[in-house]
């Protein structure tokens, strides 16, 4: 049975997203291409029929995971610093560090994304400047590129701040850290400290 183009990118997008989530959780080098395609409920045999490689497939979901975070929270939050503390307090909230599976692959993958091949360093770079420009976006409406290293600056601290988190047995301290990591990147921000919570 021939299916029609739209199933096999239906398809494709489903080993993208469990391959998004299993590198989350087991690493890059630690998920096998068996173990992939098992999360996507499908052979083996399958893979080469969407993807070239292992690697096109880690360029791809990393890829896929950052237009995700870009379109779920940073697209919805408000316009200017309103919206920055909604990223920042989504960010950096024990529902993010406690959700590894569905949170930032910057905190769960950096350490080896700097090893993987330059098609996938491109990839990343890509998506994770889609997000920052929607970050500069709201802490410089007029001229969002002046600000860009500012923005990024912030974003590479809060995911260290959430790494470091995740990676602490003392659950008080880990929740003080971030609440520390959300004043550190208002003031790297240039941010109010408010007390609104995102509405995410």
């Amino acid at each position: 049975m021939r299916y029609g183009k739209e199933h096999k990118q239906a398809t494709r997008q489903r080993i993208i997203e469990a391959a998004g989530r299993r590198f989350k959780r087991d690493g890059i080098d630690g998920s096998g291409i068996s173990t992939l395609m098992t999360d996507a409920g499908l052979t083996n045999g399958a893979f080469y029929t969407h993807f070239t490689s292992k690697d096109d497939l880690v360029a791809t979901a990393i890829a896929d995971q950052l237009q995700a975070q870009n379109a779920s929270i940073v697209a919805q939050a408000e316009p200017g610093r309103a919206g920055l503390e909604q990223i920042v307090r989504w960010y950096l909230s024990a529902q993010h560090r406690d959700s590894s599976d569905d949170g930032c692959p910057s905190a769960a993958l950096l350490d080896e994304i700097r090893r993987c091949a330059d098609p996938t360093k491109r990839a990343y770079t890509d998506g994770v400047l889609m997000v920052i420009d929607g970050i500069a976006a709201r802490l410089a409406p007029d001229d969002p590129l002046s600000v860009r290293t500012k923005a990024l600056g912030a974003y590479a601290m809060m995911a260290g701040t959430l790494q470091l988190s995740r990676a602490l047995t003392d659950r008080q301290l880990a929740d003080e850290l971030l609440e520390q990591g959300i004043h550190n990147a208002f003031a790297l921000l240039g941010v109010e400290h408010g007390h609104s919570r995102p509405a995410m």
